[in-house]
């Protein structure tokens, strides 16, 4: 009770930058936008994501550029305090009235931001993850498809506070059958033969489309050829960026 912290309140929308590096180069992803709350509208309690889309249309060149910037500069400090980082840099940015604040940093790919940004590279993974591991980024350049992605989240009723498992799931391969849709397994096991729920967040549903309406369309109606008991998911996943950016001002 002796220390307090006094942090900056940021506002603006959110939105996640990865970036591949070998400790020296930085070739960084698809722009990418979560949905933390549980609840639509954004509101309720923070989960591990509800619901995602790439690229975030909202962002202008510059708050890219000023991203971009921080993520080569990290890994400059990095390799200064003689830190040799390789693989997945995470950078959550707010993209404040000031330009973008920076979050967090996570040292790892995102959950479910990798579920929308990987399907949109045209690049051979592996040979950029050696690229990474031999210090040869330099030798890569990062190519993406022109195509929209959006992920829906379904989770298991409660969730993220207590919720059952053991809940059959249906439609899988109905949803995988539909073209550009490909269904992320999380929260699910096998038992006596049978797809089950194992986890809050079960399934991330992505669809791709040519336009971020047909993707986010797709990717919904995915969603409803699954099934399982206390099915739960957000139905506004992507609605604010239709908006604008003067939807996060409301």
């Amino acid at each position: 009770g002796n220390t307090v912290v006094i942090e900056e309140m940021l506002v603006g929308p959110e939105c996640s930058l990865l970036a591949f590096t070998d400790g020296k180069t930085v070739r960084p992803m698809a722009t990418s936008q979560d949905h933390k709350r549980a609840l639509e509208g954004d509101l309720g309690p923070n989960t591990g994501g509800m619901g995602v889309y790439s690229p975030v249309p909202i962002v202008t060149d510059e708050e890219h550029a000023t991203m971009v910037a921080v993520m080569e500069q990290t890994v400059a400090e990095l390799a200064a305090e003689g830190i040799d980082y390789r693989g997945c840099l995470y950078g959550g940015f707010m993209l404040t009235p000031a330009g973008p604040k920076v979050l967090e940093f996570n040292a790892r790919f995102g959950d479910p931001e990798t579920q929308v940004v990987l399907p949109r590279l045209k690049n051979d993974l592996v040979e950029v993850m050696l690229a990474c591991a031999n210090c040869e980024l330099d030798q890569i350049e990062l190519d993406w498809r022109d195509e929209w992605a959006v992920a829906v989240v379904l989770t298991s009723a409660g969730y993220p506070g207590s919720y059952e498992k053991g809940k059959v799931i249906t439609g899988i391969e109905d949803a995988e059958a539909m073209e550009n849709v490909t269904v992320y397994h999380a929260g699910t096991a096998v038992v006596d033969g049978q797809l089950v729920t194992n986890g809050g967040r079960v399934l991330a549903v992505t669809a791709l489309g040519d336009t971020f309406e047909n993707a986010r369309n797709l990717a919904y109606e995915a969603c409803e050829k699954i099934d399982f008991e206390g099915k739960t998911l957000r139905h506004d996943i992507g609605l604010r960026a239709l908006r604008g950016r003067d939807a996060w001002d409301a």
